[in-house]
Order: structure tokens, then C-alpha cells, then sequence
């Protein structure tokens, strides 16, 4: 039985620093990151399935979301305005994202690799499923701002805004019901929450 670097390489998710263009009040890493995806995702999956007839699965969505960052061990935090900043970087850096999640892929024994395929590698996920994480993904990061915000961080403005346009434009009613449910909740203090 060969070695495998697979979840050595995962436990390095806690080392990549999300946000590292931003002065932050509290520092993210990819790891925390991704257990707040997870848990948003969730939720999501769950409304979507209560009250607006989904058959998703949350469970497996959760998964998904624990996942959906794990190639940055490898690659690191692209911070979004630089990735996007035009369609040829943005078409680029997706065929990094892919070759990332083939590499870390291929360092799982071989009788592991199909089941975590559809887990790490984006052309192998389920799109339905993958929507759910990607707003989940999508709304963490305003939840960020609104923390960053909420303790004098005006460094968040500008972030916030375009969050709020990306969050308009991919407007679901599951993000909706989450948006006036839970996110007021982030721009509280613990004594008001508590």
C-alpha cells in the first residue's frame, strides 16, 4: 500500500488565508471558511427543500461545501477581484482550479478516487448541488463583510456592494428566506444575539 499526502495536503487548508488583499478585524482561513460554507449550504438545501419544493439532498451538500475549496491547498486564495478581473483570467484560472483538483485527486489511493471525484472535482459535481454550495459560498463572504463591517472595518465597503449586486443577480428564493432570516443576526453584537 502506497503513501498518501491526501489529508496531509487537506490539514493545510487552516494556512491559506482567505481575504489577503483586506485589512481584517479577524483573520478567515480556508478551513473556517469552509465549515461555514458547509453549515450555510445546509441550511440553504433544507429551505430550498421546505418551502420551495426542492429534492436535494443536504447532507451531501454539506459534504460538498467542506470540499469546495480544498484545491487551494495547492493553488492558494485567489482573491476574486484579480481572478475575475477579466474572462481570459477568469477561463485560465479555472483550468488551474481543474488541474488542482486532478492533483489532489490523484493523491488518493486508487480504490478512493471515485468516490471523492464527485466531491473535488468541479466537472464531476452534480450542477444542481453545486449551485447551493456556490450561493452558500457567495453569501458567507457578504456574512464576512457584514462581521468586518459591524466592527468598524470600513476596509469591507467596497466588497459588501459588489457582494450585494453578485447576491441580486443570482437571487434564489432559498437565499432570500436565508438573507431576511438569519444574516441580520451578523451585524449584532453578542450581547444582542446572546
Amino acid at each position: 500500500m502506497k503513501t498518501s499526502h491526501f489529508f496531509a495536503h487537506l490539514a493545510r487548508m487552516k494556512l491559506i488565508q482567505r481575504w489577503p488583499l483586506m485589512r481584517c478585524v479577524a483573520t478567515e482561513n480556508v478551513s473556517e471558511h469552509s465549515l461555514q460554507v458547509a453549515f450555510v449550504a445546509h441550511a440553504l438545501a433544507l429551505i430550498k427543500n421546505r418551502h420551495f419544493g426542492g429534492q436535494l439532498n443536504p447532507e451531501r451538500i454539506a459534504l460538498l461545501a467542506m470540499f469546495h475549496d480544498a484545491s487551494e491547498v495547492l493553488t492558494g486564495d485567489m482573491p476574486t477581484p484579480i481572478k475575475y478581473f477579466n474572462p481570459t483570467i477568469a477561463e485560465e484560472y479555472k483550468k488551474i482550479e481543474l488541474a488542482a483538483e486532478q492533483r489532489l485527486l490523484s493523491m488518493l489511493p486508487d480504490e478512493f478516487q471515485a468516490d471523492y471525484a464527485p466531491l473535488l472535482v468541479s466537472d464531476a459535481i452534480d450542477q444542481q448541488d453545486y449551485h447551493i454550495v456556490k450561493q452558500a459560498d457567495t453569501l458567507c463572504a457578504y456574512l464576512k463583510c457584514l462581521e468586518e463591517l459591524s466592527a468598524g472595518n470600513h476596509e469591507f465597503t467596497q466588497a459588501k456592494k459588489r457582494l450585494e449586486e453578485t447576491l441580486e443577480e443570482r437571487k434564489t428564493q432559498e437565499m432570500s428566506y436565508f438573507l431576511k432570516t438569519f444574516a441580520t443576526s451578523f451585524n449584532l453584537t453578542l450581547d444582542e444575539i446572546s
